[in-house]
Order: C-alpha cells, then sequence, then structure tokens
C-alpha cells in the first residue's frame, strides 16, 4: 500500500468508516501496477489509490460494494481474452488477479501510517479471506490472522 493508502485507511478505521481493500496478488505479462498495489473504496462510495490506472477499477468497485453488502471476499481474474479485448478495459495484454475484501480487524493502521511515515520499518500482512490482519514493526505485534502459529511466524 502507499502511504496515502494506509494513512486514509488508518482515518477511516478510526472514525469507523467501513470500506473494503481491493489488492493485486497477483500478475502476468503486461500490467499497470505491480503486486501489493491497493485501492480502498469506502461505504460512500468514495475511491483512494488504484488497481489498474483505470483500467477495470469500475468492476472491482462493484466487487467492493458487494463485500461490503455482505459478500464473501472476492478474487477475480482481468485480462484479454478473445472475446473480450474490452469487456473489462484491460488492453496491455496481460492479467491482474484482485482480492477484494474488508479486513484489518483490530490491526491499529494510524500506527502502521505513523511507522511509514517516519520510514519505519513496518509489516501489514493482510489474508486475501478477509479475516483479520496483523501488523508487525518497531512496536511489536498487533492484531491476528487466526491463527497463533502463523501470528508467531
Amino acid at each position: 500500500m502507499t502511504d496515502d493508502v494506509i494513512a486514509q485507511a488508518a482515518a477511516w478505521q478510526a472514525a469507523g468508516v467501513r470500506f473494503a481493500t481491493a489488492t493485486v496478488v497477483g500478475t502476468h505479462g503486461s500490467a499497470p501496477f505491480p503486486v501489493g498495489t491497493s485501492m480502498l473504496v469506502g461505504a460512500d462510495g468514495q475511491i483512494v489509490g488504484s488497481v489498474s490506472g483505470g483500467c477495470v477499477e469500475g468492476a472491482v468497485c462493484a466487487a467492493a460494494e458487494e463485500v461490503l453488502a455482505g459478500a464473501s471476499p472476492v478474487r477475480a481474474v482481468y485480462g484479454v481474452g478473445a472475446d473480450d479485448a474490452f469487456a473489462v478495459g484491460l488492453t496491455c495484454g496481460g492479467t491482474i488477479e484482485i482480492a477484494v475484501c474488508e479486513t484489518y480487524g483490530d490491526v491499529p493502521l494510524g500506527r502502521v501510517a505513523a511507522d511509514l511515515a517516519g520510514r519505519r520499518p513496518v509489516a501489514l500482512v493482510t489474508p486475501t479471506d478477509g479475516l483479520g490482519g496483523l501488523a508487525v514493526g518497531a512496536a511489536g505485534r498487533s492484531g491476528s490472522l487466526g491463527d497463533a502459529p502463523l501470528d508467531a511466524a
């Protein structure tokens, strides 16, 4: 996540605003952005960040709205096929896989954002099933992935 995306996620979390996170979890061939790039979609429809430079954001926002309405987390692959070259707008020739989930649980995103802003090492681990999250930084660990051995790894 970029600093502006994590800062907005922290602000929404602190304000109790629900949001979904869409993250590039796989690419093949030419892709607009690398794995790890994230975009937020607020419950009010506000969008922060981008996963494709506009190529598939409409489809990703629709998936985020479904997740926020109670659907299970989504993993979707967008790419160019013989019949759908312009169906979702990804015309760069590659494919991207996006995971969309409402997540973070009790991870203090404000602390993660502060570590990033201060250029201190920090890792934010978010499972693609949308269950939990774990932050590891100079101040220690917080949150959970729902599995004690995995949290300790």
